[in-house]
């Protein structure tokens, strides 16, 4: 199956997407540890870890499909 330029951009469009969100994940984690907290608190910072696994699982996904895509395009595999 030949991999087409608009099919590359799609795959690298949807990996930075995937990137930007981890950033996103990581500075609302890291705003919640950056201020006191108290037990309320300690649970909202542990959900933002867990939502920075997930955004870098995902973006980790993402990374394998554009990699993939290239690799389909200049190896043809």
């Amino acid at each position: 199956m030949e991999i087409t330029d608009s099919d590359l951009d799609a795959l690298q469009a949807a990996y930075k997407a995937a990137v930007e969100a981890l950033i996103a994940a990581i500075r609302s984690e890291e705003a919640l540890a950056s201020v006191p907290h108290d037990v309320a608190e300690l649970d909202k910072w542990e959900a933002a870890h867990f939502a920075v696994e997930e955004a870098r699982t995902a973006a980790a996904a993402a990374k394998t499909e554009y990699e993939d895509g290239l690799r389909r395009r200049f190896f043809q595999f």
